[in-house]
């Protein structure tokens, strides 16, 4: 089993991976690249993720894309949407957002897993081959301080003959974004990019 208190090595420069994937998905890779150029600023790419997924507006179908990128210094968020023509734009077109977040401001990496059939499942730490098609599905959720949800409910007590008002109780999550990749949308190699994603950041922020 791997020293969890060893260092991990430097991870090499993905820049050309990401092109390539984005490349592969085929869409619209020109104008991808050069929004998330803007906020890579020429930094190396330690990690990505990247998720394709349509969205459905009435009887047709929009694509939209997510990349997640990891550099030495920040977390790039990049959103790219294709729209219908519309008032003001007369011809199709797509919209795209950036965000460059510093890795000191990161404050939650949440990994929830599905993993089915449990028993059957040897990790790798054990000596076992793990197969990434066996997480089934996994929601990675980042957060940096910009949006926190507020989950509130009626406060109440042990006695349950209580009929006094206890006010409310409840919990604050940062919840930036959140990721779903599954085996069955995204393919075994979905779900092993998005746990190698995570433990890349989640490694990058704790080393800060």
């Amino acid at each position: 089993m791997r020293d969890l208190n060893a260092p991990v090595p430097e991870l090499a420069d993905a820049s050309s991976d990401l092109r390539d994937a984005i490349d592969r998905c085929g869409y619209y890779p020109d104008v991808v690249t050069d929004s998330l150029a803007v906020a890579i600023a020429a930094e190396p790419i330690r990690a990505f993720v990247l998720q394709h997924e349509p969205t459905f507006d009435r009887d047709e179908v929009r694509r939209h894309i997510t990349i997640l990128a990891l550099t030495p210094s920040r977390l790039i968020v990049g959103h790219t949407d294709e729209h219908a023509a519309d008032d003001l734009i007369r011809a199709p077109y797509a919209s795209t957002s950036t965000e460059a977040i510093p890795l000191n401001r990161v404050n939650a990496v949440v990994v929830n897993r599905v993993v089915p059939n449990p028993a059957g499942y040897a990790s790798k730490a054990s000596g076992g081959k793990a197969d990434p098609a066996a997480g089934g599905e996994v929601v990675l959720t980042i957060g940096w301080g910009m949006v926190n949800r507020i989950d509130l409910e009626p406060a109440v007590c042990a006695d349950p003959n209580c009929e006094a008002d206890h006010g409310y109780t409840g919990s604050v999550a940062a919840d930036d974004i959140s990721l779903r990749i599954s085996a069955a949308a995204d393919g075994p190699a979905g779900i092993q990019q998005v746990l190698d994603f995570a433990s890349a950041l989640s490694f990058a922020t704790t080393s800060r």
